[in-house]
């Protein structure tokens, strides 16, 4: 594979966890626990510090899932040249910015070390409040159901 073909998943890793981090940074300064109405209901922003995994489920589970994102991200980073699909990149690259856009608050934010709170802050109409680095692990269990879906292998097969 052509070494900036694998640069996919750097560039897209590294610009979601800037956007991600950016905009929690905005949100602590700017939001409160009362939703700001941005488009009515559809879209309102509220401050959320999300002890737990997605849905605020197993508070009590924090450490455990900051471990998980330690073996997600070395698992990708390890396995990343070997990927040659675009699509399995993309998808590599969003879940990477995800997980440690998400790692960042567990390592860095109160209570403490590993068990950080995750920065929350975009809402909508029947569902939990979220964040961009959720967003991006989302988009990537898309791309990877539609890979699967469409039998593209992360991997070309050697003729």
């Amino acid at each position: 594979m052509r070494p900036q073909f694998s640069r996919i998943i750097w560039l897209t890793a590294w610009t979601i966890w800037l956007f991600d981090y950016a905009t929690k940074a905005w949100a602590l300064i700017a939001l409160d626990n009362e939703p700001k109405k941005i488009l009515g209901t559809l879209l309102q922003f509220t401050l959320v510090k999300n002890s737990g995994a997605a849905f605020n489920l197993a508070g009590s589970f924090t450490a455990i899932f900051s471990v998980i994102a330690v073996l997600v991200i070395a698992t990708i980073v390890r396995y990343a040249h070997m990927i040659t699909s675009r699509g399995w990149l993309t998808c590599a690259g969003l879940l990477l910015g995800g997980v440690l856009g998400n790692l960042t608050d567990r390592i860095f934010r109160e209570p403490g070390f590993f068990i950080g709170h995750v920065v929350d802050w975009i809402q909508i109409p029947h569902w939990p409040v979220f964040n961009i680095a959720d967003s991006a692990i989302t988009v990537a269990a898309l791309i990877a159901v539609i890979q699967t879906m469409r039998n593209v292998p992360p991997v070309a097969r050697v003729q």
